[in-house]
């Protein structure tokens, strides 16, 4: 690996108690440019701008993808992140789909761990903080021909984070727009994911909610994803969530409940979870939860579900009987290091790792 350390570093102007989300970057970034059929040399270089060219194939044709993930700061400075090996192998099939060139585990460890590493400083300690990494893949050549690009960037990028959703949020069940179709890319984090979801979850916004519930494209019949995150539903003392297909993106935040759930013995279905059965689980009092979880947000608990023209409101749990806020903190303790982890998710990154690698 190439570094080159920033000469001017931003770190003694940052004030963790009062930053943008997603608009303070840190120091530095990884990036990796791909030419010749082949990867280069992974450089983490002082963040800044790049030159490119507005006939760059990943703004014209789409080939573009990305991972979202976090580092975590525990109270004695030790930094770690959180099962990065899901987010190395997710990348690489998002790539596939998109016809582009696989990135090397050595590639997206090694560069995630030297970033996190010399800009720890980075990271903020305290309940909801964190540091959101941005690993992405993405089209440079220069050419305005619809075919696969020749030549690729891998960079790294990272914001600092702190609690996304303090309150819960109402959804809309969408009964018209989709997320992904049957033989989409619903299961790879494409950017053009993200952009096509925009203008329904406008218009949701405008009737007065926060987010939308997608349904399948053919039926909309089925609950799939909820925003950028996977959907949990709790009827009685079962959580029934919908199984990954080539439609719904398998999310690291997912898995992660999944098992802590069945750890703590709660049962767990994983199955198509229908409008129709959680529209009357509400009817007949048996529905208790709805929330959505993802890297960014970790849990989003839902106060009512929008669906034709009819706003269901959901029970307001204490926090001790609520499933979606009991493995939240499960999950997070495991993350920050306040819990053991009997999983084996928490991954140390050592001190000066690029000098002791």
């Amino acid at each position: 690996m190439i570094i080159q350390k920033s000469t001017n570093p931003r770190i003694s102007t940052f004030d963790p108690h009062n930053f943008s989300f997603g608009n303070t970057f840190i120091d530095h970034m990884v990036i990796c440019e791909y030419e010749n059929g082949r990867w280069g040399d992974v450089k983490l270089v002082p963040y800044g701008p790049l030159p490119f060219s507005p006939a760059m194939m990943g703004v014209n044709y789409g080939q573009a993808c990305f991972e979202g993930m976090k580092a975590y700061k525990d109270k004695d400075g030790q930094v770690f992140l959180f099962r990065p090996e899901k987010n190395f192998s997710r990348i690489n099939k998002s790539a596939t789909r998109l016809a582009m060139p696989e990135v090397s585990e050595e590639m997206f460890l090694e560069g995630l761990k030297a970033l996190v590493d010399i800009d720890r400083d980075w990271i903020p300690h305290g309940e909801g903080m964190s540091l959101y990494i941005r690993p992405l893949i993405f089209a440079t050549e220069e050419a305005l021909k619809a075919r696969i690009a020749n030549k690729y960037m891998f960079a790294i990028v990272a914001t600092p984070a702190k609690s996304y959703y303090t309150e819960p949020v109402s959804v809309k069940i969408s009964d018209f727009y989709s997320r992904a179709a049957n033989g989409g890319v619903g299961s790879a984090k494409a950017a053009g994911n993200y952009a096509a979801s925009f203008y329904p979850t406008k218009l949701a916004i405008e009737e007065g909610y926060e987010q939308i519930i997608w349904t399948d494209d053919s039926t909309h019949e089925y609950f799939e994803e909820s925003g950028t995150m996977n959907v949990f539903v709790r009827i009685n003392d079962t959580i029934y969530t919908p199984p990954t297909s080539e439609k719904i993106l398998d999310g690291v935040t997912r898995d992660s409940f999944i098992q802590l759930a069945k750890h703590r013995g709660i049962e767990v279905k994983i199955e198509p979870v229908s409008v129709k059965a959680v529209v009357e689980a509400h009817k007949n009092g048996t529905l208790k939860e709805v929330w959505g979880v993802g890297t960014a947000v970790v849990t989003s608990v839902f106060q009512a579900l929008g669906y034709k023209g009819e706003k269901l409101e959901l029970p307001k749990l204490p926090a001790e009987e609520s499933y979606a806020l009991t493995l939240q903190k499960d999950l997070v303790d495991i993350q920050t290091n306040n819990s053991e982890d009997p999983f084996g998710w928490r991954v140390l990154v050592e001190k000066n790792v690029m000098e002791t690698a």
